[in-house]
C-alpha cells in the first residue's frame, strides 16, 4: 500500500477575487492576510510551487493605520546605490505623500517569498486602490469584511 501527496496542477487551479476595504485596518494584520490569500495557503489543496492563491483588490489603502506610534517612531530605510546614499522615510510621509499604497504594498510583498518568480507573479495579483472605488467591478469581487473578523483587526483610538 502506497500513499501519494496530491499536487495541485496549474491547469486545475480556480482563482477567485475578493474585495477588502482597508479603512481603518491595521496594516500588519491585512499585510498576513492578503500575503496568505495571494499565495493560497488558505485552500486545503495548497501545493508551495504552483500559484494557486487569488486576486486581492484592496481600497481606501491610504486610510490605514499603525497601532503605537508606529506611524511616526517607523522607519523605512533604501539605498541609492551610490555611496553614503541611505535614504530614510517614515509611514506618516508615505501616507501623506504621492503614493500611499507604497505602505501596504511593501508590507505583503516582504511577507511573499524572497525574489522568487513566483512571488513576482503572485504580487502582480494585489489590486491597491487609494480611494474607494475600484475599476474590478466586472470579476464581480466577494467582499471580505476584515474589519469585523477580529477585533484586534481595527485600532481603537
Amino acid at each position: 500500500m502506497k500513499t501519494t501527496t496530491a499536487s495541485l496542477k496549474p491547469a486545475e487551479v480556480e482563482k477567485k477575487w475578493i474585495h477588502i476595504d482597508a479603512e481603518g485596518v491595521v496594516v500588519g494584520r491585512l499585510a498576513t492576510f492578503i500575503a496568505n490569500r495571494l499565495r493560497g495557503k488558505h485552500r486545503p489543496d495548497y501545493t508551495p510551487h504552483v500559484d494557486c492563491g487569488d486576486y486581492v483588490v484592496v481600497t481606501n489603502v491610504d486610510k490605514v493605520v499603525f497601532t503605537g506610534k508606529k506611524n511616526t517612531d517607523k522607519v523605512y530605510y533604501r539605498h541609492t546605490g551610490h555611496p553614503g546614499g541611505i535614504k530614510a522615510t517614515t509611514p506618516e510621509k508615505v501616507l501623506g505623500g504621492r503614493f500611499p499604497e507604497r505602505v501596504l504594498e511593501k508590507a505583503v510583498e516582504r511577507m511573499l517569498p524572497k525574489e522568487s518568480p513566483l512571488a513576482r507573479k503572485q504580487m502582480t495579483h494585489l489590486r491597491l486602490f487609494v480611494g474607494s472605488s475600484h475599476t474590478h467591478e466586472a470579476q464581480q469581487p466577494e467582499t471580505i469584511d476584515f474589519k469585523s473578523a477580529n477585533s484586534k483587526n481595527t485600532r481603537t483610538v
